[in-house]
């Protein structure tokens, strides 16, 4: 069997797909299209620049159009991905905790455990069961405030 340049490219597109079946972010899926496209450029006999620029351009348009179009529709409903640290937790009342191995206090946000400091004063160790109110994060540390009693 001969491997022409299209052969090739059809290659890189399966192959791609398939790692796409590990992935689930529909990237490697649109790079797999466009190299599938990049075959047909291929096989109308352009060259290896012309080819990777067409890859290029293919890939251009269709990794943004997958990530903001196509895989939003395969998203769960209700379900804000990565908004942990974005400031949707602002506001918001936690009660504290112990760490089991070390004994800090944090507080649980989105189900990640999380050491706090208290804005006011610095503090870092609170009992258990404390209200506070969350800030914002400094690093990893959750900064808060004493939740205030109605």
């Amino acid at each position: 069997m001969d491997w022409n340049p299209a052969l090739i490219w059809i290659a890189i597109a399966l192959l791609l797909g398939l790692a796409e079946l590990s992935s689930g972010g529909l990237v490697l899926l649109a790079l797999g299209v466009a190299a599938a496209l990049t075959s047909i450029l291929a096989a109308m006999g352009l060259g290896l620049p012309w080819q990777l620029l067409g890859m290029g351009v293919f890939a251009g348009l269709l990794v943004p159009l997958a990530i903001m179009v196509i895989r939003p529709w395969f998203s769960p409903r209700g379900v804000a991905y990565g908004t942990t640290g974005t400031g949707v937790e602002k506001g918001l009342t936690y009660t504290t905790l112990k760490r089991d191995f070390d004994g800090a206090s944090g507080v649980k946000v989105n189900g990640d455990f999380y050491r706090l400091r208290v804005a006011e004063t610095g503090e870092t160790e609170l009992p258990e069961g404390t209200l506070v109110t969350f800030q914002h994060f400094d690093g990893t540390t959750a900064i808060v405030s004493y939740c205030q009693q109605d």
